[in-house]
């Protein structure tokens, strides 16, 4: 093991008590199984039977034995612009069916180790991730967890109750040892291996049953707790008033923006709100007037008319404090009125309290980055006081946005980068041939994720009856997003071809909401991926590893945003999509089979008449005669080359 002084600045503290906390086990499963998937740690089998205490204590003394050598790469350099993305849901992406007994319990084994996913197996993941080719941990939120109204068998992350405390599903019973403890171990591990950690924080809501709600009722948004609420739900806009508000937000034109009706906002209490706590934790909430009154819960912010089922567990955080919007609507939560720029009306303790905690888990996590949940929501004002208080701290502190356009104004906020719009138009070379072209003539202002996929949306392979066409559509995606000036972003499952609905937020259909409620969505309730690869695919770990090394040979080329730096030749066959990459005086040249169920053969043609030609993929010649390269690919299947230099 390497000595402290051969360690430079990283630190191991935490990492060290966890091995320690691994050495006092003595046998815990005697008379028992505990399996983990050969996956995990290179195996050929599907499955790996062990001892949870002697495999933990190996990764672990594994990772502290790593070389590191240079340490600065992990915290210091434009590290933000070369990061690659794996997106980790802990308590999802490490859960699995350790005895075998065709369920992901929620309660600890007999041995004291969980099978759902937790902070101990995510430690565990690490060598595994980097293997993969990422550098960068995006961990959706890991914060205590509402009990009110809980979705699921285990509740939403995003119903934060306190954002200051960690949810205790995410420890190891057997350890002894709390979760915060936990997680500083795994940052400490991921530093060691020079992977970056990036939190996704959660502002814009709360739980419905927050710890704020006692000591400050004007935080919140509250309805009378009678029958004129029974079937609160989102405004019912008439199509007129839709048609307005569309019409005024598209022209930026947010003064005097069309309200709710009247007998909406005669739904909430307008403040002072007094509660009164009773000895067994109730609350007891009631207007200036002595009206009863609850927590108004939320819906999707945007459109008005967005057909989302309500988001019962989870409510809005006001943050203005003006008498006139003294209602949930699109006008306050989202496109705010140009009333609310004053600042007289800024709700300031909650601003403060809300832009104070990165700085909280910076100093005692030392996390690299945030991703601001719903940041296309939150106050611009607001936004620059996050951003800049944690980068007081840390310069090189990583912002990502949940914003679906990387738009100057994004970037200006501070933000390194964006969630994008290509999930959602990347399945259709018609709808991605336009969104290049576009960003071929404007430039990039700001990179965005490369993905096919998030938890919100549908998985690629979810799209498709036939899996192998979904494994097929995966390639296809992924190939082409990491030639593009983006982040390369791994939803974690992706590799493995998993096609089962993390949420039903984004583009699903009704029929999907009948078919996955919150017991059956990961989101919400205990699921496990299929780590063994049952369903007989072979998995992508070795086709992402050898496309990112590929990238990282041509970095500079791939991430200039410049505009004319990304072009579409033509293509004789059309289900083929080709983009060239040119910066620097090279040039790169990606050709993909949209077809993902069938071969498709096809030519492009080039000024210079001759030249020979190398796949950077799979090491096959080709060439390029009579000023024509002729290609055949597989379904699904992506080629790139380096062209030549015209003389």
């Amino acid at each position: 093991m390497l000595s402290p002084e051969n360690k430079g600045t990283l630190q191991t503290t935490h990492l060290s008590l966890l091995l320690q906390a691994l050495n006092r086990l003595d046998e815990p499963i005697q008379g028992s199984t505990y399996t983990v998937p050969g996956i995990w740690t290179g195996k050929k089998t599907p499955t790996e039977r062990v001892n949870p205490s002697e495999y933990y204590r190996k990764i672990v003394e594994s990772i502290l034995q790593a070389d590191i050598s240079s340490p600065k790469s992990v915290g210091e350099g434009d590290w933000k612009r070369h990061a690659i993305v794996y997106n980790l849901f802990v308590r999802l992406t490490g859960a699995f069916d350790h005895d075998g007994d065709g369920v992901i319990g929620t309660e600890p084994l007999e041995c004291g180790f969980r099978e759902t996913g937790t902070l101990l197996k995510a430690i565990a993941l690490l060598p595994y991730i980097k293997n993969l080719g990422a550098n960068t941990l995006y961990l959706l939120p890991l914060t205590e967890i509402g009990s009110e109204c809980r979705k699921g068998s285990l509740g939403s992350p995003y119903a934060v109750r306190n954002p200051h405390k960690l949810d205790p599903m995410l420890d190891e019973p057997a350890l002894g040892l709390s979760v915060e403890v936990l997680l500083k171990a795994f940052v400490e591990a991921a530093h060691l291996l020079s992977i970056r950690v990036v939190f996704e924080f959660v502002f814009r809501t709360a739980s419905i049953d927050s710890s704020w709600i006692a000591e400050h009722p004007d935080w919140f948004y509250w309805l009378r707790d009678d029958e004129s609420t029974r079937n609160y739900g989102p405004p019912g806009f008439d199509q007129e008033t839709l048609n307005r508000i569309f019409e005024v937000v598209d022209r930026h034109e947010l003064h005097n923006l069309p309200a709710p009706s009247e007998s909406y906002r005669h739904q909430f209490i307008p403040q002072p709100v007094r509660v009164a706590k009773h000895a067994d934790g109730a609350l007891q909430c009631s207007g200036i007037d002595g009206t009863p009154c609850k927590i108004a819960s939320a819906f999707s912010d945007w459109p008005p008319d967005d057909r989302q089922p309500p988001w019962t567990d989870v409510t809005y955080l006001k943050m203005h404090d003006h008498e006139a919007f003294n209602y949930i609507a699109y006008n306050t939560i989202r496109m705010y009125d140009r009333a609310l720029e004053a600042p007289e009306t800024f709700n300031t303790p909650l601003w403060e309290e809300i832009s104070g905690i990165i700085p909280d888990y910076q100093d005692t996590y030392g996390i690299d980055g945030a991703m601001i949940d719903m940041g296309h929501a939150l106050p611009s004002l607001l936004k620059k006081t996050i951003v800049r208080k944690a980068r007081e701290r840390k310069p090189d502190f990583a912002f990502w946005d949940e914003n679906f356009d990387p738009t100057p104004s994004i970037r200006d906020e501070g933000f390194d980068a964006v969630f994008g719009s290509l999930p959602f138009v990347i399945h259709d070379i018609v709808f991605i041939r336009g969104l290049l072209n576009y960003l071929n003539k404007t430039g990039v202002a700001l990179p965005f994720f490369g993905t096919g996929e998030n938890h919100n949306t549908p998985r690629v392979c979810f799209r498709y009856p036939r899996q192998e066409a979904g494994r097929n559509h995966s390639i296809f995606i992924f190939t082409l997003s990491a030639i593009l000036p983006a982040i390369p972003f791994l939803q974690s499952g992706m590799e493995l071809c998993e096609w089962h609905p993390v949420n039903l937020g984004l583009n699903f259909r009704e029929e999907d909401r009948e078919l996955y409620p919150p017991e059956k969505l990961p989101l919400f309730s205990a699921f496990g991926y299929d780590w063994s690869t049952s369903n007989g695919l072979e998995p992508l770990n070795s086709y992402i590893s050898r496309v990112l090394d590929i990238r990282k040979r041509y970095i500079d080329l791939v991430l200039c945003g410049d505009t004319g730096s990304m072009t579409i030749p033509y293509v004789s066959e059309p289900e083929l999509f080709a983009v060239m990459r040119s910066s620097g005086g090279r040039t790169l040249l990606f050709v993909g089979n949209s077809n993902i169920h069938e071969q498709r053969g096809g030519s492009l043609e080039f000024s210079m008449k001759s030249a020979g030609l190398t796949e950077l993929i799979t090491g096959k010649a080709y060439s390029i005669a009579d000023n024509r390269l002729e290609v055949s690919c597989r379904a699904g299947e992506c080629l790139l080359f380096e062209l030549p230099e015209v003389p």
